[in-house]
């Protein structure tokens, strides 16, 4: 059975990230934010890049696999219904399935981690990514 990891780095530092995804072996690292930004450092696009290409990982960003401002309004307020629904909408734009496509095909070669800002994955629109395009793969979430 293929395998599918997934990281959120709340409350770590980007050593802590790097250190986990060298630990596990993955190969690329699939950036899920809509927006690579972040005010904790080390974790905006071209930095997190870098480290990761550093340590011998590829950095891939997939934008359109993202949760748009609403998406993550709801996921701020805790609305896991909201943030359900409005991703499942983000998930049918035509850019969305071809980046899914992509990423599962790139999955299905390589050890490929999801990474976003939630540290709980359950709590995060990686699970509902995985759930509609990955559930045929296990899934191991880590924790830095």
């Amino acid at each position: 059975m293929p395998t599918i990891w997934t990281i959120g780095y709340e409350q770590t530092t980007q050593a802590g990230v790097i250190d986990a995804l060298t630990g596990a072996g993955i190969e690329v690292l699939a950036d899920i934010r809509y927006l690579p930004l972040s005010r904790r450092p080390g974790f905006s696009k071209s930095s997190l890049r870098a480290a990761a290409e550093e340590a011998g990982i590829a950095y891939r960003h997939f934008k359109m696999l993202g949760t748009p401002a609403d998406g993550r309004a709801a996921a701020r307020r805790g609305d896991h219904a909201a943030l359900s629904r409005i991703y499942a909408g983000q998930l049918e734009l035509p850019e969305a399935m071809a980046a899914m496509a992509e990423l599962r095909d790139l999955a299905g070669e390589k050890r490929v981690v999801l990474l976003c800002y939630e540290r709980d994955a359950a709590a995060c629109h990686r699970s509902l990514l995985i759930e509609a395009l990955l559930a045929d793969f296990a899934e191991v979430d880590l924790l830095p």
